[in-house]
């Protein structure tokens, strides 16, 4: 089966097979199946159960596949309007409560979030130096739980950001024209 542009696949879990259509015309940028393969494979013993945050949702792929391998609950934080809608719908349609979409910016979203996160999902627009300034403003918000973990998404073409006290990298890997990385956060003392 052909896979559209603006289609995404669940991998695994319980809605695993299941294609999920999101707008055209929004800009999103998914991230591939094999990113998310050896992502979820990374994550394999911590994503049952887990706290979950998608900063910037999309497609809703990081955070849908959480939920489908068995995360806790998962926010999903979307500024666009219209994407914010579809991810609502997308929830009502795999019938779960365990999904909440949240229509802010970022790092508003942050300084008012009031919860904490086990696993974070950080895949914004591939623009260089957004990473950096997103990192610190994570590291700052008090939102991450003790021992949690913060993937990050980036184009190969740009270096990793510098990492604010606090993150320590737990894996690495390059896939076409992704650069990826699993952080671990260890509070700085």
């Amino acid at each position: 089966m052909k896979v559209h542009r603006n289609e995404v696949r669940i991998i695994a879990g319980r809605w695993r097979g299941r294609r999920l259509r999101f707008p055209a015309d929004a800009g999103i940028r998914p991230t591939p199946d094999r990113v998310r393969e050896t992502l979820f494979n990374w994550l394999q013993g911590v994503i049952g159960g887990a706290r979950c945050l998608d900063l910037f949702a999309g497609s809703g792929a990081l955070g849908i596949e959480a939920l489908s391998r068995g995360a806790d609950s998962v926010v999903l934080v979307e500024r666009n309007p219209r994407v914010a809608g579809y991810l609502r719908d997308t929830l009502a349609l795999l019938d779960t409560g365990a999904g909440e979409v949240q229509q802010a910016e970022a790092t508003a979203f942050l300084r008012h979030a009031g919860r904490r996160f086990d696993v974070v999902f950080l895949d914004p627009p591939f623009l260089e130096g957004a990473l950096a300034p997103l990192l610190e403003a994570l590291a700052c918000s008090d939102q991450l739980a003790p021992g949690a973990l913060v993937y990050i998404e980036h184009a190969a073409r740009f270096s990793p950001p510098p990492l604010p006290a606090g993150f320590e990298v737990r894996r690495s890997k390059r896939a076409g024209e992704v650069g990826y990385h699993l952080l671990a956060w260890r509070a700085a003392a």
